[in-house]
């Protein structure tokens, strides 16, 4: 496990922004049952994280897409974060809403991208994949090239990665399912007994009813 996934898995957990009860599993918006429920938003509330959040963000993105000419981020729970990554680096800022507006301009995009402009995208969490991928499809239909995703957490299924693999767009996470795992039970977060649950969820989560 690498130094930053356990590092950040660590203040995930210390800030109980990551919920683990498979005895009271979690309903997803697209119906899946969970027994893990990752909050990163939480983040936003405590000044010290939300900085080093931020600081890996950007020392990620200077070291594999340093060539971006402007950060966007997936509303709505990366724009925030997006929009202090771009402030750091400053760089240009938009954020992709999950469908147009329904009045005014109608917008999906809001802010500005010119045609041909090499974009990072920040998101906070990578579960299907599915609604990460949306963002990036509107970012092309614009007109510009994405040149990467930075996210904080990945659940690592491995639908979301077949699909960035097929959308040919590099995701770079900060922490992962599996190092959170790892954390959480070297520090007593979850016990012994947890974890075969929670791997089985992992392996097939469309069809997990916690039983």
């Amino acid at each position: 496990m690498k130094a930053l996934e356990r590092l950040f898995a660590e203040k995930l957990l210390k800030v109980k922004a990551v919920k683990i009860q498979p005895a009271n599993p979690f309903t997803w918006a697209s119906g899946w049952k969970s027994p893990i429920y990752c909050d990163n938003r939480k983040t936003l509330s405590y000044p010290a994280l939300r900085n080093f959040v931020k600081l890996e963000i950007c020392r990620t993105i200077l070291e594999r897409f340093s060539d971006a000419d402007a950060v966007a981020g997936v509303a709505t729970g990366a724009i925030a974060q997006g929009a202090l990554v771009a402030e750091e680096l400053n760089l240009p800022f938009v954020y992709v809403r999950s469908s147009p507006k329904d009045h005014g301009l109608e917008n999906l995009i809001e802010g500005e991208l010119r045609p041909g402009m090499k974009v990072v995208v920040v998101e906070d969490l990578i579960s299907t994949g599915g609604s990460s991928l949306k963002a990036v499809e509107a970012i092309r239909r614009d007109g510009c090239e994405v040149i990467g995703m930075v996210a904080s957490f990945t659940y690592g299924f491995d639908v979301s990665v077949e699909a960035f693999k097929s959308a040919k767009v590099e995701l770079v996470t900060l922490t992962n399912y599996n190092a959170v795992l790892e954390t959480a039970l070297k520090t007593d977060y979850i016990k012994e007994e947890d974890i075969p649950v929670l791997q089985a969820w992992r392996q097939d989560p469309a069809h997990w009813t916690g039983k």
